[in-house]
């Protein structure tokens, strides 16, 4: 079973520390090391979830990571490098306005997930619609029992205070139609990360998330 880098999570947490490009370059080679691992082991995960989700099937593993370099632009933090690295698994590639997978891994902090993040409006629009259409099959999706020992609850980030536009405080799914984001998540620890298991892990709260990944991209499509 493919796992990640044994350094994966000393290298983050040093970069951390030294989060500057001449830290980063007389690490490179370890730095390429544990992104290499990472690929192969998120080219593992595609492979096993896509016999419950073929629509994953043709990924390459590369194209579903993120950058390591972070956009300073316009932000007030200079720091030039995430410490944290992640990939998303979604039928569209990561740049698509679909629903997918998530795989966080940072030091203390590491997490997978999936759903949509802040879809834009006329998305929006149309999972709104669709919670409101069919909230029972929603509910059921997020009340299962194995769902909700696993995730919990939707993350509430963003979450509006009044009712969007069109709907009333009264509508059964109002708490839902509020979110602006669609996304749940399980937290991991570092033994989790680091563990022979790790692939076997992910694919398990993969599978379980299946049903609200389709019930997502049905809204959109």
């Amino acid at each position: 079973m493919t796992q990640l880098h044994p350094q994966t999570l000393k290298f983050l947490s040093a970069l951390k520390k030294n989060n500057n490009k001449e830290w980063f370059e007389r690490n490179r080679p370890l730095y390429e090391a544990v992104r290499n691992d990472y690929v192969q082991v998120v080219a593992e995960i595609i492979n096993s979830i896509s016999r419950f989700d073929p629509t994953v099937a043709q990924l390459e593993a590369k194209k579903c990571l993120f950058r390591i370099n972070r956009d300073i632009r316009f932000s007030t933090n200079k720091a030039p490098y995430k410490i944290n690295i992640g990939a998303s698994i979604s039928k569209g590639g990561k740049n698509a306005p679909s629903a997918g997978y998530y795989l966080h891994v940072q030091p203390g902090s590491s997490f997978t997930g999936g759903g949509i993040w802040m879809p834009e409006a006329p998305e929006l629009a149309k999972i709104r619609q669709e919670i409101d259409y069919n909230f029972g099959d929603f509910k059921k999706i997020l009340n299962s029992k194995s769902f909700r020992k696993t995730f919990g609850d939707l993350d509430q980030e963003g979450k509006l205070v009044r009712p969007p536009k069109s709907y009333t405080p009264e509508n059964p799914s109002i708490e839902y139609l509020k979110l602006r984001s669609f996304v749940a998540a399980a937290a991991m620890t570092d033994e989790e990360v680091l563990s022979r298991n790790f692939v076997k892990k992910i694919t398990g709260v993969f599978k379980e998330m299946y049903p609200f990944i389709c019930f997502l991209n049905r809204s959109i499509e």
